[in-house]
């Protein structure tokens, strides 16, 4: 019968659609890369989602982030992204989870339930966390490295983080990774080498924040501001959920 995901069973097949409805994909990170995640995997025909992001809507957020409008500035970025998907497929499952993933509250989240973790968070500690976690859940996990500073979305590549290059992010997380005994993990990394950002004060979140009132976190508290691009963060994004894709049919 002809619907909305029939375009894409002409690819997978009817099995790998079923495959697809059956999953449940956790998503660490609602963000410009995150964002774009969530967009393509449920245009695709995942069935289940846990989207965890603590962080609102900022106005800077609009030049990169697919859930990011004037309307949507100050709510919940999982909320948001949740009642686009909702809108796209009305059958989604999708559990929302206002909070930062960090090892001190990992048991909250349900891991056994889970058919595939993505990484679009920004910090390494919980980068490693969710790594270490999966590893011993053994459950699939894909990671992305650095997309800010970045201007070319034709660099990124598919890799194991051993085999990565030139990302900085990379580097941390190949010394991390070795020195928990991590043996392999898949990652998107951009092998473009970073920009360095103009130092215009006047445009500065560091001194003229305008992050949402009740924010987590504000972009003040990181140690460098990164710049960003709409065509950058996004590409990443849908790498990833072409990779989610491929390997949720593939077992």
């Amino acid at each position: 019968m002809l619907n909305q995901f029939s375009r894409t069973q002409l690819l997978l097949g009817r099995d790998g659609m079923d495959k697809l409805s059956a999953a449940r994909v956790a998503v660490f990170g609602i963000g410009g890369v995150g964002g774009y995640v969530c967009e393509a995997l449920v245009r695709s025909g995942v069935g289940r989602f846990d989207l965890i992001d603590d962080d609102k809507v900022c106005l800077t957020n609009i030049n990169r982030q697919i859930i990011a409008t004037r309307k949507t500035v100050g709510k919940y970025k999982a909320e948001v992204m949740a009642e686009r998907m909702k809108e796209i497929n009305p059958d989604v499952d999708i559990r929302i989870h206002k909070c930062f993933f960090l090892p001190e509250n990992e048991d909250e989240f349900p891991f056994e339930e889970y058919d595939y973790i993505v990484d679009a968070v920004d910090t390494v500690t919980a980068k490693l966390a969710l790594v270490m976690k999966a590893q011993e859940m053994h459950i699939p996990i894909i990671s992305c490295m650095g997309a800010g500073n970045k201007l070319d979305p034709t660099a990124f590549r598919v890799a194991d983080i051993y085999d990565t290059k030139m990302c900085p992010l990379a580097k941390v997380m190949r010394i991390e990774c070795r020195k928990r005994k991590v043996k392999k993990l898949k990652v998107v990394y951009s092998e473009e080498k970073p920009t360095r950002p103009i130092e215009d004060m006047s445009i500065s979140c560091r001194t003229h924040c305008i992050c949402p009132p009740g924010a987590q976190h504000k972009c003040t508290e990181r140690r460098d501001i990164p710049g960003s691009t709409a065509f950058v963060p996004s590409v990443a994004g849908l790498i990833i959920a072409g990779e989610v894709v491929k390997d949720i049919c593939k077992t």
